[in-house]
């Protein structure tokens, strides 16, 4: 019987479809590539490390505080530091807020499945008990609008879910850099595995919230509730930011009438891997906050291919999004392959089939991204 793997794939994205099945990437394996892939997750390693500090510090002390003025601040709060703060010599945290609230939005896995169960309710009223003891005001708001505080602490579980994820990300990705700078990763291929590696040695790492009050520590989300890693946060993340994100105001119309926008958001094709990077640093995109923020922390050999470009720096924020756009891709390789419902390797006709059938699946959802031009 002949060999699945050698028979023609009969597929748009063929070329793809049979990278994936000999181990390679989405991302052509170039020396310009690994060098552009690992220096722009170095620099959003970094980045990462704050966003994730300040989400987890936000679900954890400003949880239940309806006007959170200082939630940018990590507990820090100065006048030297306020006045950073307004004149935005600082880390755009509010790109990490609308990650969380794009992941909430679209929902997807334990964690969006979890917070609609009793158990979160009952632990979310001991909390709110609690923390409005001694606030009658607060009080009052809670009897006329039972399901509100319930609310803020469903986004605080999702401040806190995708500040754990990141936590993992960051390492990885700044553990990485590591290994490039001493010479160990020399190819995108071992990008990608470096990446599915540390996605499945933390696949299982437990999500938990819990919050301080007074002396007594209250559970949101106990270990007990199973909620982990790769399948509740990660999936869900790549699902909500990779893919489908969110329309951009004035960049198309949200006139229901005009048909921009599908109907279901299980269509949207508004993520990282679809985007246009030229509309980058226009108002009212958000992705210009994290390249904005990237910009900050490019390794020198990176910055330096980006200063002998045609245009120098003047469209720095745009080549920082189209690298970043081609590392995304190898974090999506790494994703589908660590996925994969049977090894690469595989002999079982029936397996190779399926695992096919799963590459496919995958590059039917590709076929309007940004995957031929970043390997132009």
């Amino acid at each position: 019987m002949l060999n699945v793997k050698k028979k023609p794939v009969n597929h748009l994205l063929s070329e793809y479809v049979k990278r994936l099945e000999t181990g390679e990437a989405l991302l052509k394996d170039t020396p310009e590539n690994v060098l552009e892939v690992v220096g722009i997750l170095k620099s959003y390693g970094v980045v990462l490390d704050a966003y994730s500090q300040n989400l987890i510090y936000i679900a954890e002390n400003q949880f239940l505080v309806i006007f959170p003025f200082f939630k940018y601040f990590n507990g820090e709060v100065s006048f030297s530091k306020l006045l950073h703060h307004w004149w935005h010599d600082r880390i755009n945290f509010e790109y990490a807020e609308y990650c969380m609230k794009t992941m909430m939005w679209h929902g997807g896995g334990g964690l969006d499945a979890y917070l609609d169960t009793k158990e979160f309710q009952e632990l979310a009223k001991a909390v709110i008990t609690a923390k409005l003891k001694n606030d009658p005001l607060m009080q009052g708001l809670n009897q006329l609008f039972p399901d509100f505080l319930i609310e803020q602490l469903r986004v605080s579980a999702y401040y806190t879910g995708l500040g754990q994820f990141w936590r993992v990300m960051a390492d990885m990705f700044l553990s990485l850099s590591d290994r490039y700078d001493q010479g160990e990763i020399t190819s995108i291929p071992q990008v990608v595995d470096h990446i599915k590696t540390a996605l499945v040695a933390d696949a299982f790492k437990p999500i938990t919230y819990a919050v301080k009050i007074k002396d007594q520590v209250y559970d949101i989300i106990p270990k007990s509730a199973g909620l982990t890693f790769l399948a509740d946060t990660a999936i869900p993340y790549v699902e909500a930011i990779f893919f489908r994100g969110t329309p951009f105001m004035g960049v198309v119309s949200y006139n229901a009438q005009a048909y921009q926008i599908p109907p279901d958001q299980s269509r949207f094709e508004y993520g990282a891997l679809y985007a246009d990077p030229l509309p980058i640093g226009g108002a009212g995109i958000p992705p210009t906050l994290l390249m904005q923020d990237m910009r900050h922390y490019l390794p020198e050999y990176l910055h330096n291919i980006y200063r002998r470009s045609r245009r120098g720096e003047d469209d720095l924020r745009v080549q920082i999004c189209m690298s970043f756009q081609k590392s995304m891709f190898c974090v999506t390789t790494a994703a589908i392959l660590g996925l994969l419902p049977y090894p690469l390797d595989t002999q079982d006709l029936e397996e190779e089939k399926a695992n096919r059938v799963y590459l496919e699946k995958w590059l039917d959802r590709l076929k309007n991204s940004q995957l031929l031009v970043v390997n132009k």
